[in-house]
């Protein structure tokens, strides 16, 4: 981010109110906006997102992670977004800026980071659903990112989110509440870099 930059120079969308709150902690200043868990709830915010000012939109909050790979606490930087249409929605796909950027200042914050494709589904995706998911390209999975692309307007957008659960690590198994609390952490930690060295100019 350039020297005349803060984070609250940055739009960013956060669609539950706890990743808003983790956000808002982590990066003092930012403009958040909890938009709404799901493609609809998405879809019905980007009207406000559209005419709300920053330079750029950048999407916060957890995923689920689609390999073995993934822990809770990973950071996943989208260098794409995109939504299936084998739901009941339009396929969605939309680029992110500055990717590559965003993922060496987190790795170098010490999170551990990877760069690729996120998808957007309808609905939680568990077991089979996540093979499929996996084995067409994506890394991680969430529901609002692709929908909420739109909301950026022509601006610069950026999807970062942390990872909850995996397939290794399921939400309602033995140890999720530590697992939660690190994706916690990380979602805090991940929103003071990531708002802090993101330049939507560059």
């Amino acid at each position: 981010m350039s020297a005349n930059q803060r984070p609250g120079h940055v739009l960013v969308a956060a669609p539950l109110g706890l990743e808003h709150a983790l956000i808002r902690s982590g990066a003092r200043g930012a403009r958040v906006r909890i938009t709404g868990m799901g493609p609809e709830k998405s879809i019905a915010a980007v009207s406000r997102l559209r005419e709300e000012p920053g330079h750029g939109l950048m999407v916060l909050g957890f995923c689920g992670g689609l390999d073995a790979q993934s822990r809770p606490g990973e950071v996943i930087v989208a260098d794409e977004v995109r939504a299936t249409d084998d739901e009941g929605h339009e396929f969605v796909r939309a680029d992110c800026h500055g990717a590559e950027r965003l993922t060496g200042s987190l790795a170098r914050a010490g999170l551990t980071v990877r760069q690729g494709p996120i998808v957007g589904v309808g609905k939680i995706a568990t077991g089979e659903r996540r093979e499929q998911l996996r084995a067409a390209g994506a890394l991680a999975v969430d529901m609002e990112s692709a929908w909420l692309a739109e909301g950026a307007a022509g601006r610069p957008f950026a999807v970062v989110r942390v990872v909850l659960d995996s397939p290794s690590h399921e939400l309602f198994r033995a140890g999720a509440v530590g697992q939660a609390l690190r994706a916690a952490q990380a979602l805090r930690r991940t929103a003071a870099v990531a708002l802090q060295d993101w330049d939507p100019a560059g």
